[in-house]
């Protein structure tokens, strides 16, 4: 991963075979980050899998193997623990051109990747909400 960082914008360039959230994260640790939103991302992905949630306990996923282009990558990240939770949703375009996406749950860099956040000062967790069976969004 390279990275810089300018008047809270951190701009984010990953190389083949990263790990999409992994360096998300890593840039987060970096710059210490309390909150970020993604406000863009572009390139190429391989092995992404993605989920779209039906009900509590029922989150369906599946792996796309082969390279897909991101079409748009958005989110926020915020820090629970001393560790940083990344909530993604994407939309990727296969070799045809048709558009798939949701949830996105981790995908590994193909040729590149290019990634704006927006460092926050806003201090925001997740809590378990027993309904959904989700982890909402809270602000302190």
């Amino acid at each position: 991963m390279y990275s810089k960082m300018k008047k809270n914008i951190i701009f984010l360039r990953l190389f083949p075979n990263e790990d999409v959230n992994l360096q998300i994260k890593n840039a987060c640790k970096l710059y210490n980050v309390k909150t970020a939103i993604i406000i863009s991302g572009i390139g190429q992905l391989k092995n992404v899998k993605l989920g779209y949630f039906k009900e509590k306990g029922n989150y369906a996923e599946e792996i796309f193997n082969t390279p897909l282009e991101i079409l748009s990558l958005n989110g926020n990240i915020c820090r629970e623990n001393g560790e940083y939770i990344n909530h993604i949703h994407a939309i990727f375009g296969d070799e045809n051109k048709n558009a798939l996406g949701g949830h996105f749950f981790e995908g590994i860099v193909s040729v590149t990747a290019e990634i704006a956040l927006l460092k926050t000062d806003i201090i925001a967790e997740r809590k378990y909400d027993g309904q959904t069976g989700l982890k909402m969004l809270y602000f302190k």
